[in-house]
């Protein structure tokens, strides 16, 4: 970035830190040397991004992440407060849907199929030796042989889950998104949600009372769903006749408390959102204390109820799962339709055209989010199914639900091949109609067919990125029909997908078997390969990076909606800029220059927002290879919409841009401006020579959205935003060079 093998830190630590070259370490104590040019700084976060191999581990978080996304790509709106925060309460419940989904999962391999169904057979507990002190029929009845004992055994696993969430939340919050913003550098509080980006208010970098309610309502949620899996297979047991009188009344009792329990969790998600128009530096301490301890209690009550002796009970079958599943895929449906409804409803009042699928791209990742959440859930509960039970016949195996959901996987599959198919041919579509553009491009130029046709690819191929809404739409709506088919498939019949297709045609039979045999060796296969990613990315440093490319956006923003995503790098990213910004331009009186590249303009966006109007004079901003409008302010139109960027535009000294036609992420902000005719440059020549030229002897390669700076356009917008700046500031003595991503994002 600096481009000088001798650099020092200015500021910062081994996570985060700003970097200059070693000549430039003490600029502001000379300002009588002569230079050629700026004094040049780097802002550096890829650790907080890509750093040791454990944030390999953050992809097991995946569904957590892009359900937080969900909640900030609700559409722009104009009064309708009340509409945003029903927007943001039901992106919170799905959030909690995927908690006890996950919890549910583990509760399903470690007390289902393990405890119950496996230590309950002869066949299955000879094979895994392991489970011999838990079968009744290998340990020759042992205490831990009674099946109450052997579900609260199991129950360690996903209690330690849970526990595991949240400990990772609690010690990731402290070491990420614990930083304050700097005082007297905000900007003025918005006077309406919907006439200004929320990213200017005082608090919405700091969200920690927030996340801290949804990390005691998350954990409790877990906690209760491992005592109900517990306490209702022992209270179905009770209520047979026969048994001691004192148990089912027990049970009742614990039943209702697991109902209270869980209406206490889902009004504490639903009490209380975001706090954004100050720093919300007040404490829950009580709650954020009692109510995961409380359902730990809960929990502890309910393994003691489970373990008390009771004569004649077998285990038999498998424990109700589908009873459970079925409800939260119900629940989780119904959100993502109310979703829709309220998103759309927000569109409405004020529409934008450039906005992801009319407003319903929160709708759509939501339930990605959830689709995600159950191959995750289904593709465990089938491998380890088929590990437990090699000949195929011991056990029942996993809940039909399951099984219906992994046979819509094979059609939903086909879908996307279809779509990979149109994707095809719109890029052959589009670099045909890029030939002759590329001629014109470079008049004069010998023709080379060859040269021209891997130009004209790459800019069809970068165009591929605005057909993303489109993809997106036409697979979560595929995703919510055929989820629906199979929870009505599962409940109607309650017979996997080949038993319920017995009878009718031989055609019909054998699709049903083979999608039901596919979509189960295809869900235990991605879970295989997820997994595999992971432990890749943990020992391999570039893969870590490609991981860290990813989180860039994911873990842009804050945990408002799942307080077990992976944490927000942009919470202690923003106050470093914005501090650094503030400080220096307060000391020096100098001006300022923020360079930013791909995710560092947005980074360098958001530090701007936070500044105070008369700092925020003092800066210019130059962003090249910038998703700020072609992604998000798309997707996150809310925040990044064209109201957003043009006012941002308005508050800076001055704003220019750079792009590519073959840059797959950056593009044109679309906004007028007082730097010229606009504040986007024309787009950048990529490659810069067509053939070999006295500049360029050799080939020149093409650079897609790397290498902006080896671009003669940038040193000359740099020095004309450096010279624009207001002549009562003196000299350059800097140029705040932030953000860079990892290597080739």
């Amino acid at each position: 970035m600096l481009n000088d093998p001798r650099t020092v830190r200015i500021t910062g630590d081994d996570i985060a830190a700003v970097f200059r070259r070693a000549d430039d370490a003490d600029a502001e104590t000379r300002p009588g040397d002569r230079r050629d040019g700026p004094v040049p700084e780097a802002y550096v976060w890829c650790n907080l991004t890509s750093g040791n191999g454990t944030r390999a581990l953050w992809l097991l978080l995946l569904p957590f992440m892009v359900v937080n996304l969900a909640h900030w790509m609700r559409p722009t709106a104009r009064g309708r407060r009340r509409t945003i925060r029903l927007y943001g309460l039901l992106v919170r419940l799905a959030g909690l849907s995927l908690t006890v989904l996950l919890v549910a999962a583990a509760c399903e391999v470690a007390l289902d199929l393990a405890a119950w169904q496996c230590a309950g057979t002869r066949a299955c507990a000879d094979r895994h030796s392991w489970l011999g002190f838990l079968s009744p029929t290998v340990s020759d009845g042992g205490w831990w042989s009674l099946p109450g004992r052997r579900l609260a055994l199991a129950a360690v696993v996903p209690t330690a889950l849970t526990v595991l969430l949240w400990y990772l939340s609690l010690r990731t919050w402290s070491a990420y998104e614990s930083q304050q913003p700097p005082g007297g550098v905000r900007g003025p509080e918005p006077d309406d949600e919907g006439t200004r980006t929320a990213l200017g208010r005082p608090g919405f970098w700091y969200g920690r009372r927030l996340v801290a309610r949804l990390r005691a309502a998350h954990t409790a949620a877990g906690l209760l769903t491992v005592a109900a899996a517990v306490g209702s297979a022992a209270a179905r047991q009770d209520r047979e006749p026969g048994g001691p009188a004192l148990l089912p009344v027990l049970g009742l009792l614990l039943e209702g408390a697991l109902a209270i329990g869980a209406v206490v969790v889902v009004w504490v998600v639903c009490r209380r959102g975001r706090t954004e128009r100050r720093l919300d530096e007040a404490s829950d301490a009580r709650l954020v204390r009692h109510l995961p301890l409380s359902a730990l209690a809960l929990l502890a009550l309910t393994l003691l109820y489970a373990g008390w002796e009771r004569p004649g009970w077998e285990s038999a079958g498998r424990l109700p799962g589908d009873a459970t599943f079925g409800a939260i895929a119900l629940v989780q449906g119904l959100l993502v339709i109310v979703l829709a409804v309220v998103a759309h409803l927000l569109h409405r009042t004020d529409p934008d055209r450039r906005a992801s699928m009319r407003g319903l791209a929160g709708p759509a990742v939501a339930m990605l989010a959830c689709a995600l959440g159950g191959v995750m859930s289904g593709g465990v509960a089938q491998r380890v199914s088929d590990w437990l039970d090699g000949t195929g016949a011991s056990i029942p195996g996993p809940p039909v639900l399951l099984t219906w959901q992994a046979s819509v996987i094979p059609p939903l599959l086909v879908l996307l091949l279809v779509l990979g198919c149109w994707l095809a041919r719109r890029a052959w579509q589009l670099a045909r109609a890029e030939h002759a553009v590329v001629e014109s491009d470079y008049p004069g130029e010998t023709g080379d067919p060859g040269r021209t046709r891997r130009i004209a690819y790459a800019r069809a191929m970068a165009a591929l990125t605005d057909r993303g809404p489109r993809i997106v739409a036409v697979t979560s709506t595929a995703t919510l029909l055929l989820g629906a088919g199979a929870l009505f498939g599962a409940l109607a019949t309650d017979r996997t997908p080949g038993e319920a297709a017995r009878g009718t045609y031989d055609v019909v039979h054998g699709a049903a078997e083979t999608a039901q045999a596919l979509g189960s060796w295809l869900i235990g296969l991605g879970f295989i390969l997820f997994v595999t990613w992971g432990r890749r990315a943990y020992k391999d440093a570039s893969a870590r990076r490609t991981i860290g490319i990813l989180w860039d956006v994911g873990t842009f923003w804050p945990r408002a909606a799942h307080p077990f995503a992976p944490p927000c790098y942009a919470e202690r990213a923003v106050p470093d800029l914005t501090w650094r910004i503030a400080t220096w331009t307060a000391s020096t009186g100098g001006r300022l220059v923020i360079s930013g590249h791909s995710q560092g303009s947005v980074l360098a966006a958001a530090a701007a927002w936070q500044l105070d109007p008369a700092t925020r004079k003092r800066v210019a901003l130059l962003t090249y290879g910038s998703p700020l409008e072609r992604l998000y302010g798309r997707w996150f139109p809310a925040h990044f919409g064209p109201d957003a960027l043009g006012r941002l535009h308005e508050e800076v000294d001055c704003w220019r841009n750079l792009y590519r036609l073959t840059d797959p992420i950056g593009g044109p902000m679309r906004l007028p401006g007082d730097c010229g005719p606009a504040v986007d440059r024309a787009a950048l020549k990529d490659p810069l020579a067509y053939g070999r030229t006295g500049a360029h002897p050799l080939p020149a390669p093409i650079l897609g959205h790397s290498e902006y700076q080896a671009d003669p356009a940038f040193a000359e917008e740099r020095h004309r935003l450096l010279t624009r700046l207001h002549p009562s500031f003196p000299s350059p003595r800097t140029t705040g060079q932030p953000p860079a991503a990892p290597a080739g994002s």
